[in-house]
Parts: C-alpha cells; sequence; structure tokens
C-alpha cells in the first residue's frame, strides 16, 4: 500500500494563534479567544444574502445578542452575558449554516456543534451545559437579532420575518429598537469588536 494511502486523514485545523484544534475530540486548551474571534468575523450570516458593503458576521451578530440579553435582563450576571456572547462560537470552525441545512443533515451535525461548545464553555469558565433558563433566554435574544437582521439586512418583509421569527414584544420589541439602525461592520471591526465585549465580561 502506498505511503500516503495508509495515512489517516487529517481531522485537526490549525489557528493563527499556532493552535491545532481536533475536530473530532477538541480540546479546551487549543481554543483561544482571538481565533474564535477571527473567525466569527469572516463568518456571514443569510449566506452572505445581505445589503451593505460588508457581509453581515456572526461575531457582529453575537455581540447583538449579548446586548440584547442585557437588555432582556438588566443586572444578569456577566458570565450569562459571556455565554450569549459564545453562543455560536463553534461556528469560527464549522460556518454558519442556516437552519433548513442544519435539519437536513442531522443528529450527528448537532452532536459535533455540541462537543465543540462544551470544551469552548469549559475553556472559558462556563457549564458545559448552560442552565435551561439561560439558555431559553439566550435564544430568545437570538430570534429578535434574527428578525432585526431579516428586515434591515436580509430583505426580508416585517410579515415573513414574523413568520419564521416572530415579531419581538414588550421587553423584546423595546430590546429590537436599541439596535436599529444596523450596519455590517467590516471583519477586522467586527472581530476587535467581539474581542472588546469578550475583555469587558471577563473583568
Amino acid at each position: 500500500m502506498a505511503r500516503s494511502q495508509s495515512r489517516e486523514p487529517r481531522a485537526w485545523q490549525r489557528m493563527l494563534s499556532g493552535r491545532r484544534l481536533d475536530l473530532l475530540n477538541p480540546s479546551p486548551l487549543d481554543i483561544e479567544i482571538e481565533d474564535i474571534a477571527h473567525g466569527l468575523a469572516r463568518v456571514a450570516r443569510w449566506n452572505g444574502q445581505t445589503r451593505g458593503a460588508h457581509a453581515f458576521s456572526v461575531a457582529q451578530h453575537s455581540v447583538m445578542v449579548e446586548q440584547l440579553v442585557a437588555e432582556l435582563e438588566p443586572g444578569i450576571e456577566r458570565r450569562w452575558r459571556l455565554a450569549a456572547l459564545l453562543h455560536d462560537a463553534p461556528e469560527y470552525v464549522i460556518g454558519d449554516m442556516i437552519s433548513p441545512f442544519k435539519a437536513a443533515l442531522g443528529v450527528d451535525y448537532k452532536a459535533f456543534e455540541h462537543r465543540l461548545a462544551e470544551a469552548i464553555h469549559l475553556r472559558f469558565g462556563l457549564p458545559a451545559d448552560l442552565p435551561e433558563g439561560i439558555a431559553r433566554l439566550i435564544k430568545r435574544a437570538d430570534r429578535i437579532s434574527a428578525y432585526v437582521e431579516a428586515t434591515e439586512l436580509a430583505g426580508f418583509s416585517l410579515q415573513e420575518a414574523a413568520r419564521y421569527f416572530g415579531r419581538p414584544q414588550g421587553k423584546g420589541a423595546l430590546a429590537m429598537r436599541v439596535m436599529m439602525p444596523l450596519k455590517a461592520l467590516a471583519s477586522d471591526e467586527a472581530a476587535a469588536l467581539y474581542v472588546q465585549r469578550f475583555t469587558a465580561l471577563q473583568g
């Protein structure tokens, strides 16, 4: 057998920090916030189908969700705001797939994403699995962000966005207004903003 045929497929990714992240068994020790910020700032939400000179990045979306969590629950612990900032962090490795495609890929994809999220949480002092109430709060903020992005940048009508993401009500409607108008940042600006928020939340 040829040498090239006997080798196992490479299952790690080299990051700009120099870390090698094992994709099948990710270690918290190989995760750096700068790598996450850099990657997320270059991953486009909505498959890049947004208005403006720049793609709306997952990094900028994540900062928005963290801010929405703070608006929805004033006084919430900083660690749960950090959890909100990191809610899409696995996408620095796997990219941002739209929900219908995730559903089509099935459970194996979700299990892989969950393992990576657990490693990221442990790296930054969060529980591997978030309390149910915190997870629900972050999901609510995520849907409000999606509604704003859909109507401000992705060409959805108000009716379409309400059908797919739910029209923000009560505190959610007030929090939504804080985010508007919405403008996509250049990738280096989005990465810097992400690291800035991380640093502030780490104290």
